[in-house]
């Protein structure tokens, strides 16, 4: 009897001391899961580029507009290829990524307009040819960053190396070089393969700026009026750029 009476008594204080128990001790709960880290595209790149591009050309002399409508007394466009390579920097503040870049650039952007000239179709004889050969830009860059994901826009200072060639029918060809100066912008879209390889695809509009070639001192060297050429070029390429370091950003 004292036996069952010390056991009840034991039950009965373990019973009373069980919570204080529990309320010593740590409540289990599971961490936070985390996200995958998030792409930081701040940092120092390489890359090439290449693909294709065209044209139009205005020129305008003393002889006025080829129609009504028109207001070029001829024109004509151009394509070709391009290919270069460029280098620059991002920073990146939260989805938003600035930056700076150069580039240069060979091209084959080539074109003339013979066959009009030919038909009749301008008040003009002589055969004017532009030749896109090489050219540079200086540009400022701006987006909107998707994790790997980055849509840009682009704009700033273009150089460009173009070859005349205005081809009289008795007088013969007049060849010269202009260097123009002039204005680039576009966008794109660049998707970071892996942590260092980014691919792009971007669109670019060049405008070089109208040149002339001036009488010597009533005509060309090929006996043509002086004359103003106005040069445009959209141009399409697709990129690869390797990015040097920058460390990833992690979220929650």
């Amino acid at each position: 009897m004292k036996r069952i009476l010390l056991t009840s008594v034991s039950l009965g204080v373990l019973g009373l001391m069980g919570p204080a128990f529990a309320a010593d001790l740590a409540v289990y709960t599971k961490a936070p899961a985390s996200t995958a880290p998030a792409y930081d595209w701040s940092g120092f790149y390489v890359g090439v580029f290449g693909g294709g591009g065209w044209g139009n050309h205005n020129v305008n002399n003393a002889l006025g507009s080829a129609t009504t409508f028109a207001n070029y007394t001829a024109n004509y466009s151009s394509q070709g290829g391009m290919a270069g390579g460029e280098a620059g920097f991002n920073w990146q503040s939260g989805n938003y990524v600035l930056g700076i870049e150069a580039d240069g650039f060979w091209s084959g952007i080539s074109g003339n307009d013979a066959a009009a000239i030919a038909a009749g179709s301008f008040p003009t004889t002589s055969v004017d040819q532009d030749s896109l050969r090489w050219g540079g830009t200086l540009r400022a860059r701006g987006g909107i960053a998707v994790d790997r994901l980055l849509l840009f826009f682009t704009g700033g200072w273009a150089y460009g190396d173009l070859l005349h060639t205005n081809t009289a029918p008795v007088l013969g060809a007049d060849q010269f070089t202009v260097h123009g100066n002039g204005l680039t912008a576009g966008g794109g879209i660049a998707y970071a393969v892996t942590d260092n390889l980014i691919g792009k695809v971007e669109y670019r509009y060049y405008n070089f700026n109208a040149y002339s070639r001036p009488g010597l001192p009533i005509f060309t060297a090929n006996g043509q009026l002086p004359y103003t050429v106005n040069s445009t070029y959209s141009v399409v390429t697709v990129g690869l750029d390797y990015k040097f370091g920058g460390p990833v950003v992690a979220g929650y």
